[in-house]
């Protein structure tokens, strides 16, 4: 195991590069760039513009310029936001940590109902539990991400329990430590709500389905003709080998973290990485947007690796060579 971890870690090196690289020619194939909101400015000459320019390398080919930042990769320097007139590596650790929170979150709730729900619904198939879960499903999938969050931001201003987005409270620095946890989680789940539905509802049909199938196995038939109790066929012998389809999904979802809570940041007003990295790409901040796509590339390099390494954990039957 470790020596297909560590395979796995060298290949991911040329995966990232060209990843990286076709990310670079896309942008620069973009019309324009940063610097032409710069110069619609009278107040900056275009000596300034030049002058900028020639420090980032923008005057040489686009080839020149990625191996310039690569260069710079190299040595730790994911290079300047003109937007937010910081380091990109700045920006991102001031942002990192608020998607994380947030993703984190909404992976737990997802899943912490996903697999019971999905484990109830296949145990009741076709009755009155297993359509109820089946309508909720259909919904969950069918309603788009930003309509719900601004439904539920409307339930939370008629009824005002709920904070209306944000990270936290305006007077949130004269909380004690036990008051600003509580009021974190309370502008945290709105959004981790609105992130879980879709994914909650897809995880759900998915495992209902996983474990219609391993329920009409031989080996399940057999051990219940053993007189084993139905909780330890359910659970011991079905369930085991039902969830791993679900670890391989687990694995993509981590590496979409960035992606699926963009929309829902932008809507509730969560300070993170995915609404600042779509900000990057629309103000074409090239550094910011390579920063974020090296995030999101080792986010999913990762995901398949823990992913195919708790595959393995899990079943016995798997080994990697």
């Amino acid at each position: 195991m470790k020596a297909y971890i560590l395979r796995r870690l060298l290949i991911s090196i040329p995966l990232l590069l060209a990843i990286s690289f076709i990310t670079f020619l896309f942008i620069q194939m973009a019309p324009g760039d940063f610097f032409d909101t710069l110069r619609m400015n009278p107040q900056i000459s275009p000596e300034t513009i030049s002058m900028y320019e020639k420090t980032y390398h923008f005057d040489k080919p686009v080839i020149i310029q990625y191996f310039y930042w690569l260069g710079n990769l190299l040595k730790l320097d994911l290079g300047y936001s003109f937007y937010y007139n910081l380091p990109v590596s700045k920006v991102i650790v001031s942002r990192l940590f608020n998607t994380l929170i947030l993703s984190v979150f909404s992976i737990i709730l997802t899943w912490l109902f996903a697999i019971p729900f999905g484990i109830w619904a296949a145990l009741h198939r076709n009755k009155f539990i297993d359509r109820t879960l089946s309508i909720f499903s259909y919904i969950g999938l069918s309603i788009p991400n930003f309509f719900f969050a601004l439904l539920l931001l409307f339930l939370a201003s008629v009824s005002g329990i709920l904070p209306l987005g944000g990270m936290h409270s305006v007077d949130f620095s004269n909380f004690s430590l036990w008051g600003q946890i509580v009021d974190v989680l309370k502008h945290l789940i709105i959004p981790a709500v609105v992130i879980s539905t879709a994914s909650l509802a897809g995880l759900q049909r998915i495992m209902r389905g996983n474990m219609l199938e391993v329920l009409g196995q031989q080996y399940i038939l057999t051990a219940r003709a053993k007189g084993l109790p139905e909780h330890k066929v359910i659970y011991t012998h079905a369930l085991r080998n039902a969830i791993n389809p679900m670890i391989t999904i687990f694995g993509y979802q981590f590496s979409a973290l960035l992606s699926g809570a963009a929309l829902t940041e932008i809507v509730t007003g969560w300070p993170g990485l995915g609404s600042t990295m779509l900000t990057a790409v629309r103000a074409q901040d090239i550094y910011l947007v390579m920063g974020s796509m090296l995030i999101g590339g080792v986010m999913l390099l990762v995901g398949n690796l823990l992913a195919d390494v708790a595959l393995a954990w899990i079943d016995p039957r798997i080994r990697y060579k």
